[in-house]
């Protein structure tokens, strides 16, 4: 069944479903009619504040999770906030996308309140998500409760959850990949969603919540997978927002519980195509999507249920990427014999890190190159992390080691802005030029074979 909006799907629930457990978090159960009464009356309080648009600093509890439907009831515009970013990066986002009220730690949310804006005036239906990005003023993707339901609907149909599963929640409701497979995934089967208690607990969620699935990113599956902490009772893993290696795979496999691997974009909604057969990279596309390949393979995708309604404020940029209901992806595929999807490369300018974030490289890179005043830089993923590259000056050469501690020392404001991931940590200083198109774009493909000083 498909749901119109949150308090649709919330509503249905709670009718069909009253005394089934809905929410865990911790040692605290919410059933779904229990679960439907709070957000009601979280509505009423959103309502009775005369707000217009809700920042969340999703820390994914369940105080988190009642809001933000509460709010989506009493008619509030949604702004999903990850909570993990560093203090010094939410003003800008607050004032950007109109926030004027915010839930989440109390401390932080009045240390921020100077920087709330004035509202909006129809806000209604609207749930924002920040692309990952390093930009000055990161996108956020205008989405709606409609969008998500539907995507909620359309992975579900491909990879079915049932009322007798519990899903882990471990991952960020800030990123739609997080909200979508973590929270309204399990929501929309009926299932039980167990919150996951924060990172400190990610070892041993798995054994005190037992659930039968569990939505990852590759980095938090290595992890969960080096502390031997997945329960015998899981029966499937769905792993996305990034390329996930081989041997992590193999692993996963290899505990007996299903795998799955899903492809999708923050500006569709989440999830776009899934794996469903042994072949965790030969993906089924969603019954809802079609999906045609340019000229030079860039995935094209039409969704009109779940695509997004541009980029907030950003009219320009949307139109780049979205024409006549098309989403140019930026992402390289091929179609194989049997008509499954294969993620082939990426034509836009970015690195997926290990945890699904993207460094888009070129507004990055203006912003080192700006702060460090030297235009002959790059950046290029090394161990999974942002690497410097840096054509070696006469006085860098002199003192490599006292180069590489200036050059952070300077870069050290900008890095304070950014998630740890995203920040730079380390320098590699070369004395060949560095490669370049005839237009003067880097030659990203040859970062790596480069001779370091």
């Amino acid at each position: 069944m498909r749901y119109h909006d949150f308090d649709d799907l919330l509503k249905n629930k709670a009718a069909a479903l009253p005394d089934h457990t809905a929410l865990r978090y911790g040692e605290k159960c919410w059933t779904y009619r229990e679960l439907y009464e709070a957000v009601c009356a979280k509505a009423e309080e959103y309502k009775a504040s005369g707000r217009t648009c809700l920042g969340i600093l999703a820390d994914g509890s369940a105080d988190c999770v009642i809001s933000l439907f509460g709010a989506a009831k009493a008619g509030l515009q949604l702004v999903m906030l990850d909570a993990n970013l560093p203090d010094a990066a939410y003003p800008m986002l607050l004032s950007y996308t109109d926030v004027d009220i915010l839930q989440g730690d109390p401390d932080l949310c009045e240390e921020l309140e100077p920087h709330l804006a004035g509202g909006v005036k129809d806000g209604a239906g609207k749930v924002l998500f920040f692309t990952s990005g390093t930009t000055s003023r990161s996108k956020a993707v205008e989405l709606t409760q409609y969008s998500l339901c539907q995507s909620a609907w359309n992975g579900g149909s491909l990879l079915p959850l049932s009322e007798a599963d519990t899903l882990l929640c471990l991952l960020p409701l800030g990123h739609v990949f997080g909200f979508v497979c973590g929270l309204m995934w399990g929501l929309f089967s009926g299932a039980c969603v167990a919150l996951g208690r924060g990172p400190r607990h990610y070892a041993d969620d798995c054994r005190f919540y037992q659930p039968t699935a569990v939505s990852v990113v590759p980095l938090l599956l290595g992890f969960l997978l080096k502390a031997q902490a997945l329960n015998p009772e899981l029966k499937l893993i769905l792993i996305g927002a990034g390329e996930c290696p081989g041997p992590i795979l193999r692993a996963a496999k290899a505990t007996g519980a299903r795998v799955s691997f899903g492809y999708g974009l923050t500006e569709t909604s989440s999830g776009v195509a899934l794996s469903l057969g042994d072949d965790p990279y030969a993906m089924t596309v969603c019954p809802d999507d079609t999906i045609t390949l340019a000229e030079d393979g860039e995935i094209l995708i039409k969704v009109p249920t779940c695509v997004m309604q541009g980029y907030y404020k950003m009219p320009d940029d949307t139109a780049v990427v979205l024409q006549d209901g098309v989403l140019s992806t930026g992402d390289l595929g091929r179609f194989d014999e049997n008509g499954l999807l294969h993620i082939t490369g990426r034509k836009k300018d970015i690195l997926v890190l290990a945890d699904g974030t993207k460094i888009y490289l070129p507004e990055y890179e203006q912003q080192l190159s700006q702060a460090l005043g030297r235009s002959e830089i790059a950046v290029m993923l090394s161990n999974g992390r942002p690497v410097l590259v840096c054509e070696a000056q006469p006085a860098d050469k002199a003192d490599l080691a006292a180069s590489r501690q200036a050059i952070l020392k300077v870069l050290s404001p900008l890095m304070k802005t950014l998630p740890r991931g995203q920040q730079i940590t380390a320098i590699i200083f070369t004395d060949q030029p560095l490669p370049r198109t005839a237009t003067g774009k880097i030659k990203r493909y040859e970062l790596g074979s480069i001779t370091e000083v």
